[in-house]
């Protein structure tokens, strides 16, 4: 095929999602030990995010230009292609995307990379690359494959519950000021992504407060997508929080008759929104 795509691991995809399609795994660091995130499990990521307030340190690290170079030449050695959509979480959260421009102009002689920073995190970010893998390999040019990516990520939302703002705080992923402010109020926050950066959008009392307030905005976010004539997908996500997620999932679907999907948050994700994590991405499938 002349077009292939190569996405990372915070798209929450499975390997061998489809054929003209590389999901590259990012890097978490457990006590030192740095694995990426198909080796640190849920499980091994709970337990020591848990522990972490004594003593263990767990963090992430950016995929290096090299990584990326090597995972363009298996593309094009495994598909044959002569283009490469190189599409990535939110340059705001992490330097993934950057590293992915870098790697593409060293492999300029050999491939062309046409990176993207979808803003997103997710499966907005997921379905987006698999779609325009389905294009790429009915035959899609790489303008074409590039120009659906968009359009997928286009109005896309991503918001999340968190029981706490630490895991952010310490990530550097939240402003302090914004992350001192809440637990000093001993709030539960819902975040979100704007201009692909993460904010703190609003600030409820309780756990069952927030989530409600989550449907809500869920709902009006779905209803947008369709006054736009377009067909919303959503996925729901989660990191120790499996019978939440599937109940979120349940009453979201019969609500707003919407197939929604939960997949739990890929740990390079997790490690920053910590255990008990809900998510909910919207996403218009055009």
């Amino acid at each position: 095929m002349d077009v292939a795509l190569l996405t990372d691991s915070a798209s929450c995809l499975p390997p061998g999602s489809a054929p003209a399609l590389s999901v590259l795994p990012l890097h978490v660091v457990v006590a030192g030990r740095r694995g990426d995130s198909r080796e640190v499990g849920h499980a091994e990521l709970v337990e020591v995010l848990r522990s972490s307030s004594h003593g263990v340190r767990v963090s992430t690290s950016r995929v290096s230009p090299g990584e990326f170079a090597e995972g363009y030449r298996e593309l094009v050695a495994r598909t044959g292609c002569r283009d490469i959509v190189s599409v990535h979480l939110s340059g705001g959260v992490s330097g993934t995307v950057e590293a992915a421009r870098l790697a593409a102009q060293a492999v300029a002689d050999e491939v062309q990379v046409r990176v993207v920073d979808s803003r997103m995190v997710g499966m907005a970010l997921g379905w987006a690359t698999q779609d325009a893998a389905t294009l790429a390999a009915s035959g899609g040019s790489a303008d074409e494959v590039e120009e659906l990516v968009h359009r997928r990520l286009e109005g896309s939302q991503a918001w999340f519950y968190v029981d706490t703002l630490e895991h952010l705080r310490r990530g550097g992923r939240l402003a302090r000021s914004q992350a001192v402010l809440g637990s000093a109020l001993a709030i539960k926050p819902l975040l979100t992504l704007s201009g692909g950066e993460v904010v703190l959008a609003e600030r409820v009392r309780t756990r069952g407060k927030a989530l409600s307030r989550l449907e809500v905005i869920v709902a009006d976010a779905v209803a947008q997508v369709r006054a736009g004539g377009g067909r919303p997908r959503l996925g729901v996500h989660e990191l120790d929080a499996e019978e939440a997620a599937a109940a979120l999932a349940g009453r979201l679907g019969e609500r707003l008759d919407v197939e929604t999907v939960v997949l739990p948050l890929d740990p390079s994700l997790g490690v920053h929104t910590g255990p008990g994590t809900l998510g909910v991405v919207i996403a218009d499938a055009g």
